[in-house]
């Protein structure tokens, strides 16, 4: 995909800040059909794993600054980013009990930001490069990753055609 990842990263926040709290049901490009395994089950019908992403308070830094502040300490792929969207699409399509809110935005984007990076890239970061630049000390960026792996049955596989989609519902954004 050829766009300014800076660009990217503006229309993101813009299309996170619009979903905030938003009880509206996401339409992924591709519908999940696959069976969730019993630890996905559990996780996702389990309040305190969800409740693992939950600040005491919300974090002072914008989601568009902090989505910076991830790129410029640990630059990743436009896939990368546009993959964050496609995961919190499919934890709230296998959960109703999944949402999207001030209190945990930030840690669902570093845990993310994380898983991601490991997938799409031959190149990563330490997991202690992550949760310094996330803001949060290690052992709980480790136990934030493994939560959202099991909250998205560990399917990190996105098709072509699904990147493309999320990439046409951005820039639909874009222009509003």
């Amino acid at each position: 995909m050829d766009m300014d990842t800076n660009n990217l990263i503006l229309f993101i926040s813009k299309f996170i800040l619009d979903r905030l709290n938003d009880d509206e049901q996401p339409q992924p490009a591709t519908p999940s059909n696959s069976p969730q395994t019993q630890a996905c089950y559990n996780s996702l019908n389990n309040p305190s794993t969800l409740q693992l992403f939950q600040a005491k308070s919300i974090p002072s830094i914008s989601i568009q600054n902090y989505l910076i502040r991830i790129l410029r300490y640990c630059p990743s792929t436009n896939e990368v980013f546009i993959s964050l969207i496609i995961y919190f699409d499919r934890m709230k399509l296998l959960s109703s009990l999944f949402t999207i809110n001030n209190y945990n935005i930030h840690r669902l984007i570093i845990a993310g930001i994380t898983v991601s990076s490991k997938f799409f890239s031959d190149i990563f970061y330490t997991n202690s490069r992550y949760a310094k630049v996330g803001g949060l000390p290690l052992s709980e960026l480790n136990q934030l990753e493994l939560h959202f792996l099991l909250l998205n049955d560990f399917n990190l596989v996105i098709h072509q055609s699904e990147l493309d989609s999320y990439t046409q519902k951005l820039l639909a954004v874009s222009i509003d």
